[in-house]
């Protein structure tokens, strides 16, 4: 990408530069990004998507039992009692779960638990027996 870099350093304007990269069939975005720092380094912060996991506020509940000093069989627990993959303990607490995970697997996040129906029982009244006969 410096040959791109260099054009816009000569005076070129950005979108003959961008011209050029499409032409030669390269991302014309990357144009965006800071010449100055390397280009692994820039994609893969955008990449991240959401707060680490630790700090996003659907799994706060959990991260706070933890702090608190709950064994994580009791956080995982409660994960699947609430619907969620206990997996998710297992995963960096710094990075992202978006990041983390599969494209495939990010739908697979959420629990479907099926809920017994309530069983409304009939009340069973009973008649005293004499104890007399």
């Amino acid at each position: 990408y410096s040959k791109y870099f260099k054009m816009l350093k000569m005076g070129l304007p950005k979108e003959a530069a961008k011209h050029a990269m499409v032409r030669d069939e390269l991302d014309p975005s990357v144009l965006d990004l800071d010449p100055e720092k390397s280009l692994k380094s820039q994609t893969e912060s955008s990449a991240e998507d959401g707060p680490p996991l630790k700090d996003d506020p659907k799994y706060s509940k959990y991260f706070k039992m933890m702090k608190m000093g709950l064994p994580m069989g009791a956080i995982k627990n409660a994960l699947g009692r609430d619907g969620f993959d206990p997996a998710i303990m297992d995963l960096d607490h710094n990075k992202s779960i978006a990041s983390q995970l599969d494209p495939k697997k990010k739908s697979a996040l959420k629990i479907n638990i099926k809920k017994k129906p309530k069983v409304r029982r009939k009340k069973v009244y009973w008649n005293k027996v004499d104890a007399k006969d």
